[in-house]
């Protein structure tokens, strides 16, 4: 089976189950593979065949589902790209890839028209709703004209590379990590045999997260696909008005990331919401504040599932679901068919329980390696373990928890500090909305803490009061030396804050 197949597989079974819901209106089983097929040959017609690399920049609609599995179908390559990025990143990366075409709408494409010149490989533009006079074919001529029948079928191979995504750059340039249709395929399995999970075709999937993202295209897009469930899709993040989706149809799954949950635990008049149907949250992208999970729980009567995954495992490691109970503040174990050590940074040797390690995976969802990157592929592969530069502990039960990222650490007076560990105190207290730890140059600590706190709507509190706070519950050298508010923090598509942009920020507040 490769992704290709997933949309003709679910079509032969349920063709008149919806597939997507978007905007109260439902795309069936049959009617999805059909406009697959059409972009499918609509890109063979282009020219575009088995290997080749096709850009991506679409953001949360149905055209997003068919661009991404018509390329699959006819064995391409998708280059998925945040809607968010300015042209020199949009050039970087098709540059990188070497893509042959690139897919979007009309309101992006000035964006790429502006990177088209820097692209030296990118022969084809399509724009949905886009006049072809601005230099780019239209998603009506390229896609709505072509035959709706299967394209001429193609051999793909389970290590045919399917998607290159592209890391978040946290320290310096993307990288775009290589997964084939078994990582993606096998993730999927993996996660299917989650004991608590169990999807299937009487599910109704909501899908708010961002398509281009690993955690929504294969959790969420490829999973319910895989299992014929109906995926409810919502084009921006908006708190009230997701609630009132999930409730209006009745959705059971919501993958979900750290801000989102924050923003409904922050929601008023959440008893207008029925949420009876849902069986499953999960949370992803980002750690998840106990303090968060536990206010969301005692609103909504809702447990929340956190999980831990990565662009390079496609992407799920570990997750709650795995194990017989949730255990807030714990991703929770290993999933099926994936093996999961936590080593010595310095040695590599194992460490035991309770121990603060690295955490290192190995499986048939881990990557083929960085496209290009033959240096980065050895550090992050090494004999097919992949390193993942998180710090973790695990408990007799087999639960891991994150600690921190490694490079996150910091170093006071010799030391170590774990962002996460300060965090999760701040939450606790009763005025912190959001809350972001990082390091800071120290002339006589060598590092010290910087914390960025966004407050409740109403509430106040003084940075004093917050560092007196962190002294009564923290050692002393663990509490933040300074703390700045802010109105929200810089974060990604996905809710992960931006670290490096802090970090940046406190060295130039403590060097004034």
């Amino acid at each position: 089976m490769h992704l290709g197949e997933l949309v003709a597989l679910a079509a032969q079974r349920t063709p008149d189950k919806p597939a997507i819901i978007f905007r109260d209106q439902a795309m069936t089983y049959g009617q999805l593979d059909q406009r697959v097929n059409q972009v499918a040959n609509g890109l063979l017609a282009l020219g575009v065949k088995k290997g080749d690399r096709v850009g991506l920049y679409v953001h949360n609609l149905p055209l997003f589902i068919e661009a991404f599995y018509g390329v699959q179908r006819i064995g391409g390559t998708v280059v998925p790209m945040n809607p968010l990025y300015q042209p020199a990143e949009i050039a970087f990366i098709l540059n990188d890839a070497g893509a042959k075409a690139a897919v979007t709408i009309g309101a992006f494409y000035p964006k790429l028209a502006a990177a088209k010149q820097e692209i030296r490989s990118l022969q084809h533009a399509v724009a949905a709703s886009a006049p072809s006079s601005n230099g780019a074919m239209s998603w009506e001529q390229a896609f709505n004209a072509a035959p709706a029948t299967p394209p001429p079928p193609v051999q793909v191979q389970p290590d045919d590379v399917a998607v290159i995504c592209y890391t978040s750059g946290t320290t310096g340039r993307p990288k775009g990590a290589m997964l084939t249709h078994r990582n993606f395929i096998s993730n999927c399995q993996q996660m299917n045999a989650a004991s608590r999970l169990g999807l299937n075709g009487d599910d109704v999937v909501w899908l708010g997260l961002p398509l281009f993202h690993i955690y929504a295209m294969n959790v969420a897009m490829n999973l319910a696909v895989m299992n014929n469930a109906t995926m409810v899709l919502m084009e921006r993040f908006e708190p009230a008005a997701a609630m009132e989706m999930i409730a209006k149809n009745k959705v059971t799954i919501v993958p979900g990331a750290p801000p989102m949950f924050i923003a409904w635990a922050n929601l008023p008049d959440t008893n207008q919401y029925d949420l009876s149907s849902l069986r499953y949250c999960g949370s992803g992208a980002a750690a998840l504040p106990v303090q968060v999970l536990e206010n969301f729980k005692r609103k909504y009567g809702v447990e929340i599932a956190e999980g831990y995954g990565l662009t390079e495992a496609a992407p799920v490691v570990t997750t709650n679901v795995a194990g017989p109970v949730n255990k807030p503040g714990s991703i929770g174990p290993a999933i099926a068919g994936v093996e999961v050590r936590l080593v010595d940074p310095a040695t590599g040797e194992q460490v035991g329980v309770g121990q603060v390690g690295e955490l290192i995976c190995r499986g048939a969802n881990v990557m083929a390696g960085y496209y290009h990157r033959p240096d980065a592929t050895a550090e992050a592969l090494q004999d097919g373990w992949l390193h993942t530069g998180d710090l973790a502990t695990v408990d007799e039960d087999g639960y891991y928890y994150i600690v921190d990222r490694l490079k996150d650490m910091i170093n006071v007076s010799g030391y170590n500090v774990y962002p996460r560990e300060v965090e999760e105190t701040l939450f606790r207290h009763s005025a912190v909305a959001d809350a972001a730890v990082v390091q800071a140059p120290d002339p006589y600590q060598g590092e010290s803490v910087f914390a960025f706190v966004v407050l409740k709507p109403g509430a106040t509190a003084t940075e004093a009061e917050l560092i007196d706070y962190c002294r009564a519950n923290l050692a002393v050298f663990k509490a933040p030396k300074r703390i700045v508010f802010r109105d929200e923090l810089p974060k990604n598509n996905t809710g992960k804050v931006l670290r490096r942009e802090l970090r940046d920020e406190a060295a130039r507040i403590v060097n004034v």
